[in-house]
């Protein structure tokens, strides 16, 4: 259980930032599992969801005051977020599956699985970094690089924060 509740916190760090409040598309509840989820684990996945959304809005608050934006380049930039807002939230999927499996092997950690585990970690590491490329990209055609280099810097520091949130409270594999 303490593994779950660990999962959780983790979780609510790792989320992708939408755009403004008002512009946030409804958060979309996870796939079905295979294997029937047991009132616990469909509460938690729950509360997974409810933590994302918030600590997005909080994320796209920030974001959207540093940006500064005037409603033309607004206009602009909002659309393209969303679409990288989308995009992150499949990858962050992809690593919450990952951190969930490490709470669940945690205890029972083998060479195969802690090979597999910091692979998918890895892997996850390089796609999110491919993904900001691509829309630093994106930004830059549409609004220049200054605020294309501007949305970089400013989402490096969130998803930096995130990730040493992460990183802290992620007990060290073996110890």
């Amino acid at each position: 259980m303490r593994a779950m509740v660990m999962a959780v916190f983790l979780v609510t760090c790792m989320t992708s930032s939408a755009a403004l409040v008002a512009q946030t598309k409804p958060a979309t509840k996870p796939p079905a599992t295979a294997a029937a989820q047991t009132p616990e684990e469909a509460n938690i996945q729950e509360y997974i969801a409810l933590l994302r959304k918030d600590v997005r809005t909080e994320k796209a608050k920030l974001l959207g005051t540093v940006m500064q934006f005037d409603a033309e380049d607004a206009a602009k930039f909002w659309p393209i977020y969303r679409d990288y807002d989308a995009e992150l939230s499949k990858l962050n999927d992809m690593r919450v599956a990952n951190i969930q499996e490490y709470a669940k092997s945690y205890s029972t950690m083998t060479d195969d699985k802690a090979d597999e585990l910091i692979k998918n970690a890895m892997a996850y590491q390089k796609q999110r970094g491919e993904l900001v490329a691509k829309y630093y990209e994106r930004v830059k055609q549409d609004l220049g690089a200054i605020t294309a280099a501007r949305f970089v810097q400013v989402e490096h520091q969130l998803l930096t924060i995130i990730d040493l949130k992460i990183a802290s409270a992620l007990p060290v594999v073996g110890s």
